[in-house]
């Protein structure tokens, strides 16, 4: 997937890297959602929960063509989103 990284719309967070985010999309295990809310039904918006190569967890909004993604914001995992990405893992695994 290619990435449009100009004008960003959000602060990075200085723990995160722009090679960061990418990685969490690559992540085989991330858990890719579609909001269910009207306030996202004018144009479509995923989430992602991604881990990098350096394991450090990802939360992304991100918006895509098919071709091409448009990250809104991104930020490291809570813990509930730690928690929700380790029970997909582990029920991925268990398969």
């Amino acid at each position: 997937m290619e990435f449009d990284w100009t004008n960003l719309p959000f602060n990075m967070d200085s723990s995160l890297t722009l090679q960061a985010i990418e990685e969490s999309f690559e992540d085989p295990f991330a858990v890719r959602l579609l909001p269910d809310s009207p306030r996202f039904a004018v144009q479509a918006r995923f989430f992602n929960l991604g881990v990098a190569a350096d394991g450090a967890g990802i939360f992304t909004l991100y918006r895509t063509n098919g071709r091409q993604a448009r990250v809104i914001f991104a930020r490291p995992f809570e813990p509930e989103e730690r928690f929700l990405y380790q029970r997909k893992l582990d029920q991925a695994l268990a398969q």
